[in-house]
């Protein structure tokens, strides 16, 4: 498990933290994962802790202002409570909680989604310059596609630069793209600097396993052959095998199942596809043994599950 030591968070103690948290609140009156002016921000609000919940998070930054979440990564738990951020450099199915959050002080965060060629760019004109890490990264095993650091002034300042854009949208289309360039170069240079570069590295082991997941994630209803992955990517299956699982914390059949729930249940939600043909859709060949995994996974069977997803959203929107 990593978490945020005390003293960290104390560093930030003078900061833009009020107001980040005011632009948030502002800009997100759902409680929900909410939309923004720019393409790549979105905002969440949550004024209750919540219970387990699974998701895939797309390569990101994740930046926490207020409150506290537990993301669980195969058998990998990290706590991270505000000011903190997270880095994903690769698609990952998660379970994650909100832990501390109150309508008073709800649970504050900015996803900002992140291309890993425009990190890669950065980082070839960096060069030499970006750091090799320090006390302050959080995660020490590196080669894990989730990690997190604590918000350091420079990285609030970045952020509240990017958020301020949403009250004057007319800067939004010339300034947002400088904006975020500012976020990824304050992850470069900080504590995040040696995790990023890594799996950006065409020769590294980490960015092999990423090519092994963007193929995994574009062929997901396909048979799983390991064969033919490490042969794609230049390593032996038993090395494969190994650094796929150090990087996702779980197998890379694993890996395929949870990503084949998931486009099964936004096939349900999305396109109103009944369990059966989502099963055979996604790569099942036994519609019986779909729902057991799936039940398994969400905690209930997919037409009671997808029912209980409708009508929360039916309720969560404003009147």
């Amino acid at each position: 498990m990593t978490v945020i030591a005390p003293e960290q968070i104390a560093q930030c103690s003078d900061s833009l933290l009020p107001q980040l948290s005011q632009v948030v609140r502002r800009w997100s009156p759902l409680e929900a994962l909410q939309d923004t002016a720019i393409a790549e921000v979105q905002l969440v609000r949550t004024d209750a802790p919540s219970s387990f919940h699974c998701a895939v998070y797309e390569p990101c930054l994740c930046f926490v202002i207020q409150g506290s979440k537990t993301v669980l990564l195969g058998d990998k738990e990290i706590i991270y409570t505000g000011p903190s951020y997270m880095a994903s450099a690769v698609h990952l199915p998660v379970v994650g909680r909100i832990d501390h959050a109150s309508p008073e002080k709800p649970f504050l965060a900015v996803k900002v989604s992140v291309d890993p060629q425009e990190v890669a760019g950065l980082i070839l004109e960096l060069g030499d310059r970006a750091p090799n890490g320090g006390r302050d990264a959080i995660c020490p095993e590196m080669d894990c596609g989730l990690t997190s650091a604590y918000m350091d002034p420079l990285m609030q300042g970045a952020l509240y630069r990017l958020l301020s854009l949403l009250d004057s949208p007319e800067d939004i289309q010339v300034l947002s793209p400088l904006a975020r360039r500012e976020l990824i170069y304050r992850a470069l240079t900080g504590a995040m600097g040696p995790h990023m570069r890594r799996f950006a590295a065409s020769d590294s082991q980490a960015n092999r396993i990423a090519q092994v997941i963007d193929t995994l994630k574009e062929h997901y209803a396909q048979p799983l052959k390991i064969r033919e992955l490490a042969a794609t990517v230049n390593m032996s299956e038993s090395t494969l095998y190994h650094s796929f699982r150090q990087v996702t914390r779980m197998s890379p059949l694993q890996f395929q199942k949870k990503l084949r729930l998931h486009e099964a249940r936004r096939l349900m939600l999305a396109e109103g596809l009944e369990a059966a043909t989502a099963s055979y859709r996604v790569g099942y060949e036994s519609p019986s043994h779909f729902s057991r995994e799936y039940s398994r996974m969400f905690g209930a069977p997919p037409r009671a599950d997808v029912s209980h997803l409708r009508g929360a959203y039916a309720e969560s929107q404003p009147a």
